[in-house]
């Protein structure tokens, strides 16, 4: 796990202390030589109190956990084993590959798909997005995957546009507090009984 700032390129500091930013947390799991689920999340900050609610969110206890190893990380992770990979001579994306995978097709999604238009406040639709598609990217079942995805469309929550209400881009702009929410189901299930014949 990691995390990186999202909305592009502004002058000023670097690092975490950049104004303007969104800071999005990051996880992956490791199978073999290849990697299986993950998980984005906008965070408020890089604080040990941000760090463990995702943590305990999304990362069952007992898990290695692989990360940066700053100094929020080891208070954040009561629950799960950390190794502190900065202390390594690589550099992140080759220590952490997976989860810098996932950042850099979320941040080339929403440069170029979305053309870097995506507001902070609706950055966690498009990140669960992301995630949804990432995480079904081997899917064989294109039904249950259709029907996943009506599923998690009727559960969610509304969220309307309304044109000429968008916010001025200025730094410094507060980010909306994460409400947790169900995740979708996996799709490894019992096959349902269909008139059908299946392949």
């Amino acid at each position: 796990m990691d995390e990186t700032f999202v909305d592009g390129n502004r002058p000023g500091i670097f690092g975490r202390g950049a104004a303007g930013k969104t800071l999005v947390a990051g996880a992956i799991e490791r199978r073999g030589e290849g990697f299986g689920r993950a998980r984005l999340q906008v965070i408020a900050d890089a604080s040990s109190a941000s760090l463990s609610d995702f943590i305990r969110a999304h990362v069952s206890p007992g898990r290695h956990s692989p990360g940066m190893g700053g100094p929020p990380y080891p208070r954040a992770a009561a629950a799960i084993e950390v190794h502190n990979v900065k202390a390594s001579s690589q550099p992140a994306h080759l220590s952490l590959p997976g989860v810098h995978l996932l950042f850099s097709l979320s941040k080339r999604i929403l440069e170029g798909t979305y053309q870097g238009s995506v507001l902070p406040e609706r950055l966690r639709g498009y990140l669960d997005e992301l995630v949804f598609r990432f995480n079904r990217r081997n899917s064989q079942t294109r039904g249950l995957l259709f029907f996943r995805l009506l599923e998690s469309a009727v559960a969610g929550a509304p969220a309307p546009y309304k044109p000429g209400r968008h916010p001025p881009h200025a730094k410094g702009r507060p980010v909306p507090p994460w409400t947790p929410h169900t995740l979708p189901r996996t799709l490894a299930g019992t096959p349902l009984k269909r008139p059908w014949p299946t392949p």
